[in-house]
């Protein structure tokens, strides 16, 4: 009996790419804590945060964007690979609620209240998410 092929992978950004490797990635030690950040866009406030909280000791961070043309969209996988959602802005959390009703559920979701005028990586904004996640960290 011949199988029937493949279905062929869907192509992939790098950035998608990496964010479905951690996504797909369980830490079986259990002493990772897995934050993921979400903004509108993922093109400037979730990324920064991702970057900057990378290097950080017992946490593992992925970012994505609510709105359906971001750079890597927000999906069912990334929230349920999340133990901490982190978003920038209410109306995340509210979009988030929205939908992913069932993925949330048991999660611990943080708004930051950082509003949209941060370029990548601004030392404004790097210095928020600093002082802002400080006490979430571990």
């Amino acid at each position: 009996m011949i199988s029937p092929p493949a279905s062929p992978s869907p192509i992939l950004t790098p950035r998608a790419a990496a964010a479905a490797a951690r996504a797909s990635r369980s830490d079986r030690s259990g002493r990772l804590k897995r934050f993921l950040f979400v903004c509108s866009q993922n093109r400037l406030r979730s990324p920064t945060a991702e970057q900057i909280f990378a290097g950080r000791p017992g946490v593992d961070v992925a970012s994505a964007g609510t709105n359906n043309d971001a750079e890597n969209p927000l999906t069912d996988e990334l929230v349920r690979w999340a133990d901490t959602i982190v978003v920038m802005e209410a109306m995340h959390r509210g979009k988030l609620r929205q939908r992913f009703r069932e993925a949330i559920d048991g999660k611990r979701i943080i708004c930051l209240d950082i509003p949209d005028r941060y370029r990548f990586m601004d030392p404004t904004l790097i210095d928020l998410l600093e002082a802002r996640m400080a006490r979430h960290l571990p």
